[in-house]
């Protein structure tokens, strides 16, 4: 250990029998030698003194101390970096020259080194906001292969919703739905068709957003290694895995819609039994009940999509390591989802209402007829106008909530069980040590 000034908390004793190198207080330069002749006699029966006796009960500040100086003592030499100096700048400090490590293992405390970044993130537990630009650094960079998959899942996808909307699905029975004058059992045939058309664009949506999911993942997986990856090469990892993620994501809605029938069905029976008054609040108290247990179980289930894709587990154990990598922080993983979403949603709307106004204009009835008669048939020329909107949207949501939910992964695997060291080694990085402070 260097012998500076500082180094050593002043107050504790020092040790016995200090030979060459270590470390204590220093002697006064004018003390004279026991061993010399003209030496007073030691006397044999004094009691060995305490060396801790030696210091002072008050003590300034640990970077405020230096050796006494008095008649015929020289002056000490300046302090070096220790406890109570600033860490050294420049390119031998800690702000990332050559000399960076040594600045806080052996001069100063300049703070721990900098976590290795060999992609888009540090690897290190991250930050909400390195979480986000983690995300969007992924599509910036790689923008080709993320804005092509993108690209291709949407297109067909709205293809097909379109081609739905215009062929199969009928849009005018669900007038009743804004006839004040329309009956019980009108209002429930149009709420069923209603439901049936939105059912019928959600699974074709909710396909697409598997293939996308699917392919992004393996994007941004290597992205945080810094290595670049084709389209073919995303589809070639993510194969084998496509059908088990679609199988995921249908028990995930089974499972939902299983316990908002769980929680509608009491008020739905009373309804029969007693009244239509005590039933519907009862089932408005079921339905948010509910909706609140579906909304616990989504989250904790929320990496399983990555876990699966990455780790290549089956469908149960995906969901079983997603449950445990959220345990002890579901409000974070909650509160980072639920950004994310709303900020791909907010940019995502910006581009798709222009479209929408852009096609109720260029349709027959206008913008004004549009809002008349919402519900009611709607044109080819709608459809398509709205639905370049959507595809351009989908080119944005895709990769952003994707790629949050793989980040997330990798953030929670990080802190429970270092895998920053195993990203580390695959991506060639020598001598990683977290050594950071954990983002918030």
């Amino acid at each position: 250990m260097k012998d500076t000034p500082g180094w050593a908390s002043p107050g504790s004793a020092p040790s016995e029998g200090q030979g060459p190198g270590v470390s204590g207080p220093a002697e006064p330069a004018g003390r004279p030698d026991p061993e010399q002749p003209g030496d007073q006699p030691q006397q044999p029966d004094r009691a060995p003194q305490d060396p801790g006796a030696k210091w002072s009960k008050d003590q300034p500040p640990a970077g405020q101390w230096s050796a006494p100086t008095g008649p015929g003592q020289a002056a000490p030499p300046p302090a070096g970096p220790g406890w109570g100096a600033p860490p050294p700048g420049g390119p031998g400090g800690y702000a990332g020259g050559p000399g960076g490590h040594g600045s806080w293992g052996g001069g100063g405390w300049g703070g721990p080194p900098p976590a290795a970044k060999p992609g888009v993130i540090p690897l290190r537990p991250l930050g909400v906001g390195e979480i986000l630009d983690g995300a969007v650094s992924t599509m910036r960079t790689y923008w080709r292969t993320v804005l092509g998959i993108a690209l291709t899942v949407a297109v067909l996808t709205e293809i097909v919703v379109v081609l739905l909307q215009g062929l199969v699905l009928d849009d005018s029975s669900t007038e009743a739905l804004n006839d004040p004058s329309a009956t019980l059992s009108e209002l429930t045939d149009a709420m069923g068709d209603a439901l049936f058309n939105s059912g019928a664009v959600f699974l074709v949506t909710l396909v697409g957003t598997v293939a996308a999911t699917a392919l992004l993942t393996t994007v941004t997986s290597r992205a945080v290694l810094g290595r670049p990856v084709t389209t073919g090469d995303a589809w070639r990892d993510a194969r084998p895995q496509i059908v088990k993620l679609f199988g995921l994501i249908c028990l995930l809605l089974l499972i939902t819609a299983g316990i908002v029938t769980v929680g509608a069905l009491p008020g739905l029976l009373v309804s029969v039994a007693a009244g239509s008054e005590v039933g519907i609040a009862l089932t408005v108290l079921g339905l948010i009940c509910a909706g609140v247990v579906a909304l616990w179980l989504m989250v904790r289930f929320s990496l399983a999509s990555p876990t699966l894709m990455l780790e290549k587990q089956g469908i149960v154990k995906a969901m079983g390591r997603s449950a445990k990598l959220v345990r002890g922080s579901w409000w974070r993983v909650f509160g980072i989802q639920l950004l994310a979403t709303i900020i791909a949603n907010v940019v995502a709307s910006i581009i798709v209402i222009p479209f929408t106004f852009l096609a109720s204009a260029l349709s027959g009835d206008g913008v004004t007829g549009f809002l008349d008669s919402a519900g009611g048939d709607i044109g080819w020329t709608f459809l398509i106008v709205s639905g370049i909107g959507s595809v351009i949207g989908s080119m944005i949501t895709f990769p952003i909530t994707a790629g949050v939910t793989v980040l997330l992964y990798i953030d929670q695997r990080i802190r429970r069980e270092a895998l920053d060291l195993e990203l580390a080694r695959a991506a060639g990085v020598q001598d990683h040590g977290t050594g950071t402070t954990p983002g918030s």
